[in-house]
């Protein structure tokens, strides 16, 4: 059987659509049945605040960002699974929570997000840069749609095209950077 092929590697050779597919593949059934448990209780608080729109585009921007913080951090590593977007939805949830006023440590999201955080630093293997970067984007994407679109920009349309722009920039710099 051929090796593994690590995202830097497929997209050094022109295969960029490893930026996106690589947030689809995972390594085992735990990994993939821990992201669909946390995705899902995500999902319930995200997508009723959200839309559906909103909720698919946030996840996307976070899944690219993902992958743009594995090329920046470890681009040789081979990685794979949600959890790059899975962090960006706790990004959205935390900008989310602040534009309301909610202070997320009064929640179960603080300690969930601290306890991820961990979990990433210290277990080896898991990748880094595809969670803090999912992380990043996400809390950016959900900041531009629930903070800076309603009270700067004042337009539902310009706060989703920053949105998207984010995500496409992210995309371009995945590339770029290889």
């Amino acid at each position: 059987a051929e090796a593994p092929v690590g995202v830097w590697i497929g997209v050094a050779h022109g295969e960029w659509w490893r930026i996106v597919t690589s947030g689809f593949l995972h390594a085992n059934l735990i990994h993939v049945g821990m992201n669909c448990f946390i995705l899902y209780q995500l999902g319930q608080l995200l997508e009723p605040a959200l839309g559906r729109l909103r909720f698919a585009l946030v996840y996307f921007v976070a899944m690219v960002t993902g992958s743009f913080g594995v090329l920046l951090l470890d681009p040789t590593a081979f990685t794979v699974g949600a959890s790059g977007a899975v962090f960006g939805l706790m990004g959205v949830a935390v900008a989310l929570m602040r534009s309301r006023g909610i202070n997320v440590f009064d929640t179960g999201l603080g300690g969930l997000l601290v306890l991820n955080l961990i979990i990433t630093f210290t277990i080896p293997g898991i990748s880094i840069g595809g969670h803090v970067g999912g992380l990043i984007g996400g809390f950016v994407a959900g900041w531009i749609l629930t903070d800076l679109g309603p009270r700067v920009l004042r337009s539902p349309t310009a706060a989703l095209a920053l949105t998207a722009a984010l995500g496409v920039a992210m995309a371009a710099g995945s590339i770029l950077v290889v």
